[in-house]
Order: structure tokens, then sequence, then C-alpha cells
């Protein structure tokens, strides 16, 4: 069956390449590309390999390529598609891969590919030129030693359009995820200031934007968090974000990296608090000018908050001032005026209260915590319900999204001997937690069940509690509702009635 498959591709293949070889006058472009989609050149290159009994495959494949490689398009992709196949197929005994790109001059011309090629030969560059800096005396052709080299990726983005420029800095993304040592070659190299240089120009707010995705994704690699932490890069994300006169979406991206960078337990081994305040007072300050803030720019400050309130340090950061930036966070997570603003602010607050951390990192420090517990007093102070209890079971009698955020919340909350027992003062909310039908999706059925588990836990925790003949009700509750699981299992299981027609003959 696969040999027959394969005769009727190549028999396809054979007669597509026949008509595009012999077709009267010069192919263009948009034919090129059109033939080279249906068979990529892999396919033709292994057809030639391995179809050598076809008669007049050979002869004919070869006549189709000449004629696709004397279009515009098809030479574009000789420098990238060769490479790639000579590194992939390269091995010791043969000639160095390294060394006939070296003689034979291939790298300008995949460097030409990827700033002058439509977007499917820059990105078929971009890759071949990443395969390359993972060879042994390939990642000397990517980063020359000398500043004066003309395929140096800092005096290639000098020469670029600003499109050009931003795929030299996606390259460098690219290279940066290959090793730790490839990244610390880049930044010993300085090319992480082509970055900086590019953010600080702000006029354009389409390249800007794209420069701050690339940074997005550059902080997500696992070795990135030492070396950007050792640059500018957060005083200059706090400076976008302070600057009231760029558009929204750059203030919500550099929001968000500043987040992500700072939602790492290791980034604080190597960034100086006082970096990390600037980020935080810029937020603050963007917060607090609630008129001129649109929504999707205070989620995204929430958000980030929540990101940086991940780590132990970044917490207690920002639960330590006298007027600490999460008073903004606890207020808007009760706050039902906006729907997304009080979802990114509910998690952002359980994120604080240590649900992500691990079981002996929940509590923070002394003033941490009782910055924390006056907060959640205080935004209950200044709502209808009065009191943390309200503020809870409001949270969890409203649609299914708010209310996993709610259970996230008190998850952690619940490991504070102040919020055990605002939970289990009345029992609405133990009642809430403890009903395996009132989720529908699998995650809000784990999710309720968590906060029941945390609940029930802290709860046998405490010998106060546990000896209150007035909380045994909702001892039995809660007992009964982790024993069951957080799926629909039935209480008891009991033989039914079948009840059927006569037969009749």
């Amino acid at each position: 069956m696969e040999e027959e498959y394969a005769m009727a591709d190549t028999s396809r293949l054979l007669g597509a390449a026949s008509d595009f070889a012999h077709y009267p006058g010069a192919q263009n472009d948009a034919a090129a590309k059109e033939f080279l989609d249906r068979f990529p050149l892999p396919a033709i290159i292994s057809a030639l390999q391995t179809g050598a009994d076809v008669p007049g495959l050979e002869s004919t494949l070869v006549n189709c390529l000449e004629r696709v490689f004397q279009t515009k398009y098809g030479a574009s992709l000789i420098p990238h598609f060769m490479v790639s196949c000579l590194l992939e197929n390269s091995d010791e005994k043969s000639v160095s891969a390294v060394k006939i790109i070296i003689d034979h001059n291939i790298y300008p011309l995949l460097l030409d590919s990827l700033v002058n090629g439509n977007e499917q030969v820059a990105a078929a560059s971009m890759d071949a030129i990443k395969t390359l800096a993972c060879f042994q005396g390939g990642t000397n052709i990517v980063f020359p030693a000398s500043d004066n080299e003309v395929t140096h990726l800092r005096n290639l983005a000098a020469q670029c359009t600003s499109l050009g420029r931003v795929r030299v800095l996606a390259l460098i993304v690219k290279l940066f995820s290959v090793s730790s040592s490839v990244a610390s070659i880049i930044y010993s190299s300085n090319l992480l200031s082509l970055f900086e240089a590019e953010i600080s120009n702000s006029q354009d707010t389409l390249v800007t934007l794209s420069v701050l995705e690339l940074l997005y994704e550059m902080v997500e690699i696992r070795h990135a968090t030492e070396i950007l932490s050792s640059t500018s890069l957060l005083q200059l994300l706090s400076s976008i974000i302070s600057n009231a006169s760029l558009e929204s979406i750059l203030r919500s991206r550099a929001m968000m990296i500043c987040g992500r960078l700072l939602s790492k337990e290791d980034t604080y081994m190597f960034t100086d608090e006082s970096s990390v305040r600037v980020v935080v007072s810029a937020i603050d300050g963007r917060l607090s000018c609630s008129e001129s803030v649109d929504a999707d720019e205070c989620e995204s400050a929430l958000e980030a908050l929540g990101q940086i309130g991940l780590p132990t340090q970044g917490a207690e950061l920002l639960l330590s001032s006298t007027s600490p930036v999460a008073r903004h966070v606890a207020y808007a997570a009760f706050d039902r005026q906006g729907r997304g603003k009080q979802l990114a602010a509910l998690h952002a607050l359980g994120n604080l209260a240590g649900e992500a951390r691990s079981e002996n990192s929940v509590i923070l420090n002394g003033s941490a915590e009782e910055t924390l517990r006056f907060l959640i007093y205080e935004a209950a102070s200044r709502s209808p319900k009065l009191t943390p209890y309200g503020l809870f079971l409001s949270v969890l009698q409203q649609e299914a999204e708010t209310r996993l955020a709610g259970y996230r919340l008190i998850t952690a909350l619940v490991a504070r001997p102040w919020c055990l027992m605002e939970i289990c003062s009345k029992e609405e909310i133990v009642d809430i937690v403890t009903d395996p039908s009132i989720e529908t999706s699998k995650i809000g059925m784990e999710i309720r069940y968590s906060c029941c588990q945390a609940i029930h836990k802290a709860f046998t925790r405490s010998t106060k509690l546990m000896s209150d003949p007035s909380l045994a009700k909702i001892a039995s509750k809660l007992q009964d509702a982790v024993r069951r699981g957080p799926y629909l299992a039935r209480r008891h299981s009991e033989a039914q009635p079948v009840v059927m027609t006569a037969e009749r003959f």
C-alpha cells in the first residue's frame, strides 16, 4: 500500500514537473511559488535521490529545478535550503559543512535573505542561521570577533529598514534560545542594546510593539533571567509604563514583560530591589490615574502585579510600603463595576496570597501578612458587604469564571487563621465549595475541590475549631466532600427497580 502511494505521489510530481519545465515562455515568481508550495524542495531532492528507477524522472526534475531557480523567488531559496541540508546531513567523516559555508561565502547570502526576502524566505533563513550557530565553528561565523565585520548583526541592523531591523532582532531572540553560552555571547557582544535602542525610539508604534513582543518571548527562555537582569531593561520598560503620551498598548506590553520577568524566584538573585521598586512605582502611577487609563491597560497592570506577586520576594515587596500598590489589587478584586478588571485583580490577589506557591511558602513575613489582612478588611468596610465573609460569598455567587478565581483566592487565604474563622462563621460558603454539582467543567470541579481541601486541612489543624460543637456540621460537610472527590460522585449506590412491559405472544 505504501509503495502504491509513493508511486502515485512520484507520478504526480513527474507530471507537474514536466508541465513546469516545458511551459512556453518564462515562468514568474508566482508560478514558482505555487509549484513549490505543492512540491517543496526537500520532497524534490528526495525524489532525485530515491527515484533513479523511474524513467525520465531525473532529467525532468533537473530541468524543472533549473527553471525554478531562474526565478527570483526560486533563487532566494537556494542559500538557506542548501545550508540546512548541508548541516543536517553533515558528519565527522565528510568535509566540514562550516568550512564549505565559509569557503563559498554563503553566510552573507543567508543574511540578505533574512532582511530582504519575503516572510517565508526570511523565516527559513533564520532557521538555517540558528542551525549554523549550533555547530562547532558555526558560532564564530554568526558572531564574528571584529565589530567591523559587515556580517556583524549590529552593522547589519544599522543598514536595514525598520522591517529588516525587527527581523534581525527576531534572529537574536532565536539565537538567544540556543543555549546559555550563545546567550552569553549575545550579551557580551552588546547586541541586546539593539532592543534598548528600538524601544527608546518609540516614534513608530508598530515597530516598538513588535520589539516588545520579541522581548516578551525572550523573557520566557529558561536562561534569560540572569542575563536580562543585568541590563537596563527594567528601567527602560518602567519609562514606557510611566509615559502617558504613548499608546496604551505599548504601556500594557511593557507591564506584561516586567511581570513575566519578575514572576520568577531567581530573578531576585540578580536584580537590585530598587529596580523592582521602580517598576512597581510606574504601575502604581498608572493605576492611580484611573481617569486616563483604559480598561485593557488597567487589566494588564493588575495582571502584571499578580505576576510580580507570585514569588515570595515579590509579594512581600508589593505589600511592604505604607501605601502599597496592592491596595489597587484588593479594591479591584471586589469591585463589580468592571468584570475583566475584577477577574484580573482576583487572580492577582490569589497570587499575592500564595495560591501558586508551595505550601511552606504561602505565609509571608509579619508586616506583609498584616498589610494583606488590613487590605481585605479595608476593602470589606468600603463595600455593602461589610465583612470579608460577605466579599468572598459575593464572588462565589457570580458567574463561573469569577467563581473559579474566588476559589483560588480562598484556597490561599484560608491558611490564615483570621480568614479561616471568617469562612467558618456561616455555612453558605462551605455549602458552595462542598457542592459537587455547582461546577460543570472539569477544571471548575477540580479548582472547587482544591478549595474544599484547603479549608478542610486548615480546619482540622485548628484545635479551637475542631473542638467547637457549633461547627460540627461544617466539619462533617467538609470531610464528606473531601472523601467524595472533585467530580459528581454519588453519595449512595442503590439498586433501582426496572419496570418493563410484559411480553405478549
